[in-house]
């Protein structure tokens, strides 16, 4: 069956980001369904969060039963960066399936390309989105320290590029890395620039040059930026989970640890790239285990 397009990443304007408050949910593009599991019912986000103020400025914050204070993940889907294709939606499955076991989440939406994403705007979304970490781990029983930033496919960047500091060559300038303990990527790029014809194959069209405004021969200094050669992510572990995806390479992988992460990798060579996030499928059920290794903090 042919692979429906499907990754992640976006962003918008930047208005000062509001301090979380419950909202109403938006309307979602209508094909937002895509790898959700018809096997396990999302259950209602316990608030919605707001980050800026365009409709998809947003997470969906679901908490365990008990008192916590629990570990946090922090989702962000995928889509190839390209508007109408997905959003945070077919990530709820995967986020309800945490939450059961004893993980909070907050599954993000974003902007992008199509509709205010691309660079910067992406990056603008993603590091506004982040700011509700703190936010929530005040208000709610969330354990700080024990914070993983998960991103399938086009959301790999957002889970690697927040916990790297950024200099002014940045898609945002100068910043510094967000708190995060660990990282978790489910089939994407360990670097976009790098990887590219393969994440443009995965997606079975051109994501990665209208994503970054051009192509990494025409604009070389914006792939370096964001590339693990020049900012490692600050992190204590990195594991990829891929599927249609190869590992990143050794060279990759070596750069992403450079700042002391333990990075790992999972193959699961020729399996869905939905199957590895479908709670019940026994691709996800495989691998779940290292992954609550890692949300946990156990690892």
């Amino acid at each position: 069956m042919r692979l429906l397009p499907l990754l992640l990443l976006a962003a918008a304007c930047t208005p000062a980001t509001p301090a979380p408050e419950e909202a109403k949910p938006v309307v979602q593009p209508n094909n937002a369904t895509y790898g959700t599991d018809t096997n396990l019912a999302a259950t209602q986000p316990d608030a919605i969060l707001r980050y800026a103020e365009h409709p998809r400025g947003f997470a969906e914050l679901r908490l365990p039963e008990g008192k916590g204070p629990f570990p946090l993940a922090v989702i962000y889907h995928g889509g190839c960066w390209k508007t109408g294709i997905a959003s945070q939606a077919y990530m709820a499955p995967l986020a309800t399936r945490w939450q059961s076991l004893g993980i909070a989440t907050l599954n993000v939406d974003y902007r992008e390309v199509g509709d205010g994403g691309g660079w910067p705007g992406s990056f603008e979304d993603w590091a506004a989105s982040a700011k509700l970490i703190d936010e929530v781990a005040a208000r709610y029983p969330v354990d700080r320290d024990r914070v993983t930033l998960v991103g399938h496919s086009a959301g790999a960047l957002p889970a690697q590029w927040l916990a790297s500091a950024q200099e002014e060559d940045g898609p945002l300038g100068t910043r510094t890395a967000i708190k995060a303990r660990a990282a978790i990527v489910l089939d994407g790029p360990g670097d976009v620039g790098a990887e590219q014809p393969a994440f443009d194959a995965l997606c079975q069209f051109s994501a990665v040059a209208p994503f970054m405004g051009d192509a990494p021969a025409a604009a070389p200094a914006r792939y370096a930026a964001i590339a693990p050669a020049t900012y490692a992510p600050q992190l204590a572990e990195l594991l990829f989970v891929q599927a249609k995806l190869p590992a990143p390479s050794a060279a990759t992988q070596a750069a992403l640890g450079r700042e002391g992460a333990r990075v790992s990798v999972r193959e699961n060579i020729g399996q869905s790239h939905f199957a590895i996030i479908t709670p019940g499928n026994p691709v996800h059920e495989a691998n779940e285990a290292a992954m609550l290794a890692v949300l946990n903090g156990t690892q």
